[in-house]
Order: structure tokens, then sequence, then C-alpha cells
């Protein structure tokens, strides 16, 4: 690196899982989530960091007990984990976390870095939903328009993934878990929008109910909703009616596939945007293998949400194409309208698209073994 840029350090007694990182607009201040505690570091000067306040945010001692008679650990599960951290507006943050396995939501006022209170003196809202109840499970969130887009789980097991849409004034949305929109095993690692854009992107992997394999396979997926959507107003009641999904290809010829996502990065391009991620191999597991990054452009990701649909054989309990009559509107449109019962009807059972998303040239951008890579930052800069 820079021998002119120093490295800093910041570590503050009795705080830790430093988990989460929010930088303020004006670049002056860096918000951290941590382990019962949000903290707000002066990062202005460069080559120093400075505390300049800190909320306790632990769970109340009734919380920690409930957890520990759930038989999760009070050393090192019963805690709250600060897991989503956004700016709501100029004045306030919107934080969420485990809250010792019972998710719990709340604002911070900037102006004096305190938690709001109800006018009951009650300081949380109910995080389920927006936040994982398990520390260890992998999850998203996103704040696109003053509503928050969150993929995590929706239940205590954590066999009940969720993507949801709260905040705001409009109606509170989510995936339908009877409808098994998504397997039970989903995990969410990233998600983006792009403002011209009218729609929220999910990574995930999960495991393919799409393919007869005798081995459980893994697969990594991208799924998409609109921004526009309300729900449905006697069908998908409450429910996204805009859900689709598609599965990503990584690969190399002759090789396992990179199929397990770790992470995922949009670089916006105006309207558009160039997509990142990066993966390991399921058949890896435990032991060093390869890394892989590939990138994908938006509009590959359109093409295939444009394409054909597979649908499940109720009789043989297998996945087919499609290819019946289009259905207007057609699964996944932003359309304004309100859509008519038989359409949304339809929707409900076609989600899943037939075509794969395939990466820029067809293969993996960077291969590199005895490695795992866990996160990817993209920047683009102007060539000399």
């Amino acid at each position: 690196g820079d021998p002119r840029r120093s490295l800093s350090h910041f570590s503050q007694d009795n705080v830790s899982h430093y988990d989460i990182f929010l930088l303020s607009q004006s670049q002056e201040e860096l918000y951290v989530g941590a382990r019962d505690r949000v903290l707000a570091l002066a990062v202005g000067t460069p080559g120093t960091i400075r505390a300049k306040a800190s909320i306790a945010w632990g769970p109340t001692a009734e919380k920690s007990s409930e957890c520990a008679f759930k038989k999760k650990s009070q050393e090192t599960e019963c805690f709250n984990f600060i897991r989503v951290l956004v700016a709501l507006n100029q004045s306030h943050l919107y934080v969420c976390g485990t809250y010792a396995f019972s998710p719990a939501c709340t604002y911070i006022h900037l102006e004096n870095f305190t938690l709001v209170s109800s006018s009951r003196g009650q300081p949380f809202l109910d995080g389920k939903g927006q936040c994982p109840f398990d520390p260890q499970h992998t999850y998203t969130a996103l704040l696109v328009d003053g509503e928050l887009y969150a993929g995590t789980t929706n239940n205590f097991q954590g066999n009940e993934p969720i993507i949801s849409r709260a905040l705001g004034s409009r109606t509170l949305l989510k995936t339908d878990a009877f409808l098994r929109w998504l397997s039970a095993d989903a995990a969410f690692v990233a998600s983006f929008s792009i403002p011209a854009d009218d729609k929220v992107y999910f990574f995930f992997e999960e495991t393919a109910e799409e393919f007869d394999f005798f081995e459980r396979l893994l697969v990594p997926r991208v799924a998409r909703v609109c921004k526009s959507d309300v729900g449905g107003e006697k069908v998908l009641q409450k429910k996204w009616t805009t859900f689709l999904k598609a599965q990503l290809l990584c690969s190399q010829p002759g090789h396992f596939p990179f199929n397990v996502i770790q992470h995922a990065f949009a670089l916006p391009r105006g309207a558009k945007a160039d997509l990142y991620a990066i993966f390991s191999s399921q058949w890896q597991a435990g032991r060093a293998g390869s890394a892989a990054v590939c990138a994908y452009s938006l509009e590959a990701l359109e093409e295939v949400f444009e394409g054909k649909f597979k649908e499940l054989n109720k009789e043989s309990s297998r996945w087919t194409v499609y290819g019946g009559p289009e259905m207007s509107p057609r699964p996944g449109s932003c359309s304004m309208a309100p859509s008519s019962d038989k359409a949304l009807t339809f929707m409900k059972d076609h989600f899943l698209m037939d075509a794969k998303v395939s990466p820029r040239l067809g293969r993996p951008l960077l291969v590199t073994s005895d490695v795992t890579y866990t996160r990817i930052a993209v920047h683009e800069t102007q060539g000399v």
C-alpha cells in the first residue's frame, strides 16, 4: 500500500464483535455495531480513530434467562449482536440486534447519540423478520427510500428464511413460507438497489429442489422484488407479488462448480450495474480449497428474469419448463396496476426462472487455491 497512508487501530475494553460499520455522509464519523454496544467514532483526521460516543444496548436480564432456558450459551450467544445499522435520515439511525435470540430494533438520536424511547418509555421494537435470531446466521439489510429491505431468518430455529420490507408508511411485505419460495436453509449474503431502477436484488445460497440428485446440492441465487410492490388484495395479502429467483453460474470447464456464494458487491454504472460475487465450493468443506470471483452484468440478470419459468409438476414432483400461455401481467413485472387474482395465483407457483445467469466471459475473473474469500468490495479508478 501507500506508505503515506497510516493504518489506524481502535479497540475498547470489554467491547467485542465489531461486526457492522456505517460511515456518515460527511465521512467524519464511523458508526460501529458490536456486541451489546453501538459506537460513534471520529475518523475525520487521517491516522486517528477516536471514540466520540457509545451506547450500551444489551438484552434485559429476563431476555438473557429466556435465552439460556432455550439451551443457548450465556457465554457466547445470549447477547445483543448488532446486525442492522442504517441512516434513516439526517437525525436518526435505525439499528437492530439479535437481542438474546429475540430480535429487537430501535432508533438512535444522532444529536446526543441516545436510544429513542416510545411514549411508554419502551425503547425497543420487534425485530423479527428484519434481523436474525442467531448471531451465526448470515443476513442482509438495505435501506431504500426510507424502507428496510431485509433477507434473514424469521424464527428461533433458523429454518424459515424471509425477504421482508419494513419501516415507511406502506404495508409490511414478506415472502410466503408456506409456498416455499425459499428453501429452509437459504442463507443471505448481500443485497443492492440502483436508484434509477425500480427493483431490489438479494444474493443467497440454498438447497436446489429442481434437480434430481442424491446428494444435497447448494446453488447460488439472485432474487428480485419490485419497490412498487404493495402486496395482493385477496391473494398474496401482505406478501410479495413480484418475487422471482434465478441461479447464478460460476465455474471452470471440467471442474466442480463454485456453488457456495460468500458475498456480492454492486458497482453502479449509471442506470445499470456490474455485479461481483465471490464463491467457494461445497465439495471442499472443512479444508482449504479454491475460491473464485465472477462478474455479472445487470443486463444478464434482467435477461434471465424476462425468460421462461420453471414449474413444479404436482404428480411427478419434478420441475419442468412452463410452456403454457403468457400471463398478463407477467410474474415479476413492476406494473403499478393491481394484478388479477388469476395472475397472482399463477405467480405463486411461477417464481423460479428456467435459465441461469452466466458470468461475464463465461468463466471466473479470478480463481485462487488454498484460500477462501469472505468479502468483496470493488472500486473504479481512472486508467493511467
